[in-house]
């Protein structure tokens, strides 16, 4: 399979299986690392690594000699020097997570995304874990670096469920403990909150030792407010439906959105955490180069 049509597995079927959530992490990540051209300090040590054509006073161990039989060149292997990274991803798995475009609800579309980056970092040697919390429920992996704790995640993170809300921050802190130690902590949430329990949650998460990144998931429809003349929208978490005239509300809609998502990403940098949307519609990539930089930028 090509390594671009990973998006023809982005179905329902596939993800929630944790051979095809595999798959398309593994043709994601190989895909953009074919293609990555960095400038970084080199060894032999990693396996995560790039090639360049041989010269005269290299290391001849390091020769890629399955490369000189495929391509009769010589090519040295290049692996970056790089410490292990603790990684730790949170997913808010409230109700409203559930929300749907083209079939595939913000849920999928995390479990794709964590699985993708999770698998990145495995390559790289880091420590994973996952965490995933409701008001009534509570997943806790705690990091390990091994392949059998990848396939751990993975199943974990197929079994997922979303119900109710997000806790209040003094629920939430206490059953996702933030223990102070050195560590690169992703947040996956649609940021729905009630009275900035999310929000606040948040800010709990970040200490000195750490880095805190809030990645926002949000549709295509979501942020364009492309919908038919008249529509139903229906609270996940409540229940509530209002009919809205969407040519009318649109311009309301959007000033009122993009207002809410600076003062968001404004609020969380004056506490030293990144925020970034990040679209259903975005490729994978784009997030692939976001935690490669987070992660240099933590070493």
């Amino acid at each position: 399979m090509a390594q671009q049509d990973y998006h023809d597995l982005l179905k329902p079927e596939v993800i929630n299986t944790v051979s095809g959530l595999s798959l398309i992490s593994r043709i994601v990540v190989e895909g953009f690392t074919t293609g990555l051209n960095r400038s970084v300090s080199v060894g032999s040590g990693m396996e995560f690594s790039q090639y360049r054509g041989y010269e005269p006073g290299d290391d001849l161990r390091l020769l890629d000699w399955k490369m000189l039989a495929r391509s009769g060149r010589y090519y040295i292997k290049q692996s970056e020097i790089e410490s292990q990274v603790t990684i730790k991803f949170i997913v808010d798995a409230s109700a409203s997570m559930l929300h749907k475009e083209a079939d595939l609800s913000k849920m999928d579309f995390v479990r794709v995304l964590v699985a993708t980056l999770a698998y990145m970092a495995h390559k790289q040697g880091d420590a994973v874990g996952l965490f995933a919390l409701n008001e009534r429920d509570l997943v806790s992996i705690f990091p390990k670096a091994d392949k059998k704790h990848y396939n751990r995640l993975l199943l974990e993170l197929i079994k997922l469920s979303n119900t109710g809300k997000w806790p209040g921050a003094q629920v939430s802190t206490k059953r996702i403990p933030n223990r102070g130690t050195k560590e690169l902590i992703f947040f996956l949430t649609d940021m729905y909150e009630s009275n900035a329990e999310i929000s606040n949650f948040i800010k709990g998460l970040k200490s000195s030792r750490n880095e805190v990144v809030v990645l926002q998931i949000m549709g295509s429809s979501e942020m364009d407010f492309n919908y038919g003349p008249n529509i139903t929208f229906e609270d996940l978490e409540t229940g509530a439906r209002v009919k809205v005239d969407t040519e009318k509300a649109k311009n309301q809609y959007l000033l009122a959105m993009n207002s809410k998502l600076k003062t968001v990403k404004d609020e969380l940098l004056s506490k030293g955490i990144e925020h970034h949307v990040f679209r259903m519609d975005a490729h994978l990539g784009e997030a692939l180069q976001l935690f490669l930089k987070q992660r240099k930028r933590f070493n």
